[in-house]
């Protein structure tokens, strides 16, 4: 890739970067000085700021990873800074995926018209265990992140030595543990929550997809309120569906390690990776009434500052 080429697709991540850092952050702050006022948080608010603040951490990792990487690329599994960032991304990104999973099932059990006993029963307890159910995901992210800070310890260790198991090269010793240890790990720790927001996203959407259609076929016509709240409903639904598969996706990709800071496409590559953590939460804003209104006043504020 030309070097102009590789320039312009690094300002776009560090573009998209700071937009993420903005809208989570803003997200959290916003949330949280609601806590303060009126002292407590909903199920749903408690799990938007979880999300925002790790998003928030998230993406500023990464950031800095993403062009720590591209610099030093022959020395970053040599060093210690694999390790260093390793422990801060994969708790993070961990953390992220249970609370993008939680806020699926949160969505599902509220909105979703579903009459099996299972449901109601879950539909009943699920938003007072919610600051459980919190704290349960940070404990499975941390023993997650201290699996995979052995792996990059071993790596490292191997790396100060000069003979490797079966007389590997650095560079093959590097390759078999991102195949044999750190893949199948990123594979088991990942597709637990995926498999939980999948099948939640999905009854919800068939649910409002089909409560839409029955509108729709009812006495009710296509501008009627409630049939344009259930449409805006699934278009925000099905845009969470196809970021949270993205996400998930090109993580196990770069488990494997197809695209090094060697790659042409690495920059473009790394602008999809952290796509969903940068572009969900206006998703989020935008079909929140709280906080869409919250940014409304944010934005006048900010007009009125700059036209006095």
């Amino acid at each position: 890739m030309q070097p102009a080429l590789t320039a312009f697709f690094m300002l776009l991540f560090v573009l998209l970067c700071l937009l993420g850092i903005l809208a989570n952050g803003f997200i959290a702050l916003a949330l949280s000085r609601e806590w303060l006022r009126r002292g407590r948080l909903l199920p749903l608010d408690m799990i938007l700021i979880s999300l925002g603040a790790a998003r928030f951490c998230l993406q500023w990792v990464g950031l800095v990873h993403s062009f720590y990487y591209f610099f030093h690329l022959l020395r970053y599994s040599r060093s210690l800074s694999r390790q260093f960032f390793g422990l801060h991304w994969d708790f993070l990104n961990s953390a992220t995926f249970w609370f993008d999973t939680l806020l699926g099932v949160l969505f599902c059990l509220k909105i979703a018209n579903i009459t099996h006993p299972s449901f109601l029963w879950l539909k009943r307890r699920f938003p007072g265990s919610v600051p459980r159910l919190l704290l349960a995901s940070v404990l499975v992210s941390l023993i997650g992140t201290l699996l995979f800070f052995w792996g990059n310890h071993a790596v490292y260790r191997g790396s100060l030595h000069t003979i490797f198991p079966g007389n590997m090269t650095h560079q093959q010793w590097d390759r078999w543990m991102e195949i044999h240890y750190f893949l199948p790990l990123k594979l088991v720790t990942s597709s637990i929550p995926c498999f939980i927001f999948l099948v939640s996203i999905a009854l919800l959407i068939n649910s409002l997809r089909r409560h839409t259609r029955r509108m729709r076929h009812s006495a009710h016509i296509l501008q009627d309120p409630n049939t344009q709240a259930h449409t805006r409903a699934l278009t925000s639904l099905v845009s969470f569906l196809v970021l949270y598969v993205l996400a998930f996706v090109s993580l196990i990709i770069d488990a494997v390690g197809f695209f090094t800071s060697e790659s042409e496409w690495y920059w473009p590559w790394q602008m999809l990776m952290y796509l969903c953590t940068a572009a969900h939460p206006f998703v989020l804003i935008f079909s929140n009434v709280k906080l869409r209104g919250m940014f409304r006043q944010l934005l006048l504020s900010a007009r009125g500052f700059w036209v006095a």
